[in-house]
């Protein structure tokens, strides 16, 4: 008989470490890819024409901090709920790689676009990220389902940015 476990608390040194390395994981990229992005956004990306629906440019910063906070959550709920038992954690380790590539995925597109200025390289980047994160949220749904749920505003962004991605490359 296999013995099931409680998630560890909230407030347990355990959780609130595999928190902070979740939230240190998702803001890291987003420093990352903030160091890269910061100078083209000043002096390339204003010169591009841009789709009627092209958020104003302090919507971005707002809304990538929510949707990586919201990253992390997830990633650590995942993490949370299969250290119920070990053979939940060999699962869940799948799953949290998944996530890890998509986050290299999600740097690698503002690298591409931003740091590199390759638009269209970027668009074909932004597929393969998609794809990572609808492989994400099914694999993260098997573990916990807000956690699946909180990717899915993630997924919404990313393709209202392959939107912008395509629109600029076409009207560039």
């Amino acid at each position: 008989m296999q013995t099931r476990h409680r998630a560890p608390p909230f407030t347990a040194p355990r959780s609130l470490l595999a928190l902070a390395l979740s939230f240190a994981a998702c803001f890291g990229i987003s420093a990352l890819g903030g160091a890269i992005t910061a100078e083209p956004v000043k002096t390339w990306y204003p010169l591009l024409a841009k789709p009627a629906l092209t958020p104003p440019d302090l919507a971005f910063p707002i809304v990538w901090t929510a949707l990586y906070a919201l990253m992390a959550i997830a990633a650590w709920r995942v993490w949370r709920q299969a250290s119920r038992t070990g053979a939940g954690l060999n699962q869940a380790r799948a799953a949290l790689l998944l996530f890890a590539l998509q986050l290299v995925l999600n740097l690698g597109w503002s690298w591409l676009f931003f740091g590199q200025q390759m638009i269209g390289w970027a668009l074909a980047e932004i597929g393969l990220l998609w794809l990572a994160i609808v492989a994400c949220i099914v694999t993260f749904a098997r573990h916990d389902r807000i956690a699946a749920l909180l990717l899915t505003p993630y997924l919404l962004w990313v393709s209202f940015a392959a939107y912008l991605t395509f629109a600029i490359w076409q009207l560039n």
